[in-house]
């Protein structure tokens, strides 16, 4: 079970990684007025969503693969249980996001992405300790 336990942090650690730079990209997307940089952050924003949505995939089974093998119980791992839906939904948003500024179709300015980039932030800093206090 350590293995699985080890791909798990792998994977979320790497999802997480991508959540942290995909919104920064809207953030330098939303400012950028060069049809050269556009193009370049809209590739950039497209290949970064496609590798990290499978990675997503694998943080998750390897999560409910922890779960079933080890029957966690707990408020804790309820709260957990929600803010990774939450934070799937907020990849999923991501990805609608990809589509519109693929689109040119952007409505929102670089000061929400700011604030955007903030959310799988305070999701993770919550997970973490949820995980290793379990306080409740």
């Amino acid at each position: 079970m350590l293995w699985l336990k080890a791909f798990h942090i792998i994977m979320v650690v790497s999802w997480f990684a991508g959540l942290f730079y995909l919104p920064r990209l809207f953030v330098n997307h939303a400012m950028a007025t060069e049809p050269a940089e556009i193009a370049r952050l809209k590739l950039m924003e497209g290949k970064l969503y496609r590798f990290v949505t499978p990675i997503a995939w694998l943080a998750i089974v390897s999560g409910m693969g922890l779960w079933l093998a080890f029957g966690f119980s707990g408020g804790w791992l309820d709260v957990k249980v929600a803010l990774v839906a939450g934070l799937y939904g907020y990849h999923h948003y991501c990805g609608i996001l990809v589509k519109r500024f693929a689109a040119d179709e952007n409505i929102l300015g670089h000061v929400f992405y700011r604030f955007f980039n903030e959310v799988p932030v305070i999701i993770l800093t919550v997970v973490v300790i949820l995980v290793t206090v379990k306080p409740f």
